[in-house]
């Protein structure tokens, strides 16, 4: 089977690289030369695929910039970005521009599945549109099907192939062949009836840890005024066997999926007369912790008899998550900025990112620091050094739990 892939970033590379290690011929696209030239020699940018990856996929993976090369395969997978605009509203302008160019070069009889996470709707009133300004009608001429893209990246524990898969299509035979495509990739499959439940499938599971992540951080804001230790009440409410499920306070939330996609379908449900306030409300909460932290880094300071303007902060850890480089709606970023607007001098450390260029600065352990604040708890972080040799130590990830230091702040 000859298959395409459009966008070669977090979603598509891997996919393609799963589908040549299947047996497949794979054809992969980016707008990006860089991005297919560095994949030709071997070159991988996303963690989760290591070079030896893409030199063992040898001749079956081709990378190229040219949606000509789509025109001889069977199937195609479209993964490219789905952001927001700076109103906070959906931007499909790389979605749109995928179908234009898809449409010059789309045949009789291809599968064209969508695994851009975005609104309930897109894949039929959107997508189908654009491909069908080819001539030829989704659901007809060819194969039309929705399935959210369940990378998380870094994680080993559930993979692509060990993820159920969530696939709808156009029409049951749409599905049938979006299923059959899958099942070469992923051990579960799970069909559901259209394209859009498989879209509003993704928007749920993503709102649902929005939701709970916005809950617990309030609850953080409000234990922190009442002098409570929200770690010690979060952990207590653990221990019930039923009805509850732990989500952790923390600086923000980042990467592609959780920052965006409650925007999505709050979108969306205004063109259906509806106003989505609790989704809504959860994004603001989680918006706002970056402010909040920056608030406790100044008072940690205040107490140590320090001002935020002039003094020292080292940021440990600036990617979106522990264990990985990913910099995707990072909180950190936020947090380094809004110290730097009220005068801080920043710093930061992260084995994963080795350089912030478009702040000026490199990773750097944390040395003769006013403050040094923990954002994301990367694998194998020293804690116990980091109290023993901070002037001052802000955690915002409960992982001094069980350290008590008089230089020693937490969340």
């Amino acid at each position: 089977m000859t298959i395409g892939v459009i966008g070669l970033g977090y979603v598509g590379l891997p996919l393609a690289v799963a589908f040549a290690e299947a047996g497949n011929t794979v054809v992969g696209v980016d707008v990006d030369a860089r991005v297919t030239q560095a994949l030709a020699e071997g070159r991988s940018h996303i963690e989760d695929v290591p070079d030896e990856a893409l030199r063992a996929a040898g001749e079956r993976l081709h990378t190229t910039t040219r949606y000509a090369e789509l025109a001889k395969v069977d199937a195609i997978v479209v993964a490219v970005p789905t952001p927001l605009t700076q109103n906070r509203e959906p931007d499909l302008q790389p979605l749109i521009a995928t179908g234009n160019a898809l449409a010059g070069v789309l045949q009789a009889g291809q599968l064209v599945v969508l695994e851009s996470t975005t609104y309930p709707g897109t894949t039929r009133e959107r997508f189908a549109p654009l491909l069908e300004e080819s001539g030829l009608a989704a659901g007809r001429d060819f194969f039309l099907a929705f399935s959210p893209e369940r990378i998380d990246p870094g994680r080993t524990d559930y993979t692509l192939r060990t993820t159920p898969k969530i696939v709808g299509g156009l029409t049951e035979q749409c599905r049938r062949r979006a299923v059959e495509l899958y099942e070469q990739v992923c051990d579960s499959i799970v069909p559901v009836t259209t394209p859009e439940a498989a879209e509003l499938t993704k928007l749920l599971e993503n709102v649902f840890r929005s939701v709970n992540i916005a809950l617990v951080n309030e609850l953080a804001i409000l234990c922190d005024r009442m002098d409570i230790d929200v770690w010690e009440v979060v952990e207590a409410a653990a221990t019930k066997p039923y009805g509850f499920m732990s989500f952790k306070p923390g600086p923000g939330m980042g990467g592609h999926c959780l920052p965006v996609d409650p925007f999505y379908l709050s979108w969306r449900a205004r063109e259906f007369d509806m106003q989505t306030e609790f989704i809504e409300l959860a994004g603001e909460v989680n918006q706002r912790m970056p402010y909040f932290c920056v608030e406790r880094i100044a008072r940690a300071l205040n107490d140590h008899a320090k001002p935020v303007r002039g003094s020292r902060v080292a940021i440990m850890g600036v990617s979106y998550k522990a264990g990985s480089g990913d910099m995707r709606e990072s909180p950190a970023m936020k947090i380094m900025r809004l110290l730097r607007e009220q005068g801080a001098e920043v710093a930061y450390h992260d084995d994963f990112v080795p350089e912030l260029p478009d702040l000026g600065v490199r990773s750097e352990w944390p040395e003769q620091a006013d403050c040094v604040v923990i954002v994301t708890a990367h694998p194998g972080l020293d804690v116990e050094r980091l109290v023993r040799e901070s002037a001052l130590l802000v955690d915002f990830r409960g992982v001094t739990r069980g350290i008590e230091a008089p230089n020693l702040v937490r969340l």
